[in-house]
């Protein structure tokens, strides 16, 4: 997502682009070396999802704690969601964009350490599965997409924002997908929304996502 510019009603990622698709083989999962791309991922994810059935996870903030119920019909974002959890690719990552009544973005950083975790997990995206009826009312989980060359509407994985507009934000509906819900503490998100912020809607003071952990 751009954190860049004037404040605007939509989400955008901040990831780059990714490499092609090729017809390289898959690599064995369990090779130290092991990469996830746009070739391998959607198998990956397709196994990763029957051997991991976890679905509730704990954001903890420099604000209080965040807990989210993931949902099993958006299986590749819950998977990856889980997956990226068990790595602690989100420990001392941040919530970057801050848009009072309308979403709080988090999953990136301004720290080198992000970007190295996130090369050692791969590069790659998700593809949109937004036509499972879920809607972005207030507390739901969602997942940008990278906007450039993305006629798709394919997910950053690395990246995911919470719907804090009284009434929700539907006018993003069919755009996003929607792969979880806040089902304890969103004074915490309405918290972490009134933070004061510069023009490019980064908190003046970084509001740290210090641990994400699995409940269930």
């Amino acid at each position: 997502m751009s954190c860049q510019g004037k404040k605007t009603n939509t989400i955008k990622s901040k990831k780059s682009n990714p490499p092609p698709i090729t017809k390289e083989a898959i690599p064995k999962k369990k090779e130290p070396n092991f990469l996830l791309n746009d070739a391998n991922v959607m198998e990956f994810f397709l196994d990763y999802d029957q051997k991991h059935k976890e679905d509730r996870v704990r954001i903890t903030t420099d604000f209080g704690t965040i807990d989210v119920k993931l949902f099993e019909a958006t299986k590749f974002h819950r998977s990856n969601f889980i997956y990226l959890t068990k790595k602690q690719y989100f420990n001392d990552t941040q919530f970057y964009r801050v848009i009072q009544n309308f979403v709080i973005q988090g999953g990136n950083s301004d720290d080198r350490k992000t970007l190295i975790k996130r090369r050692k997990i791969g590069k790659y995206l998700l593809p949109n599965d937004y036509d499972k009826g879920f809607k972005h009312d207030r507390g739901m989980l969602s997942m940008p997409s990278k906007n450039i060359e993305n006629p798709y509407k394919k997910a950053s994985p690395f990246e995911f924002f919470i719907v804090q507009q009284q009434g929700g934000a539907h006018h993003l509906d069919g755009d996003y997908t929607i792969f979880g819900k806040v089902i304890r503490g969103m004074d915490v998100v309405d918290t972490i929304a009134a933070v004061a912020t510069d023009a490019t809607d980064w908190p003046l003071q970084n509001v740290f996502i210090r641990k994400i952990e699995i409940l269930k």
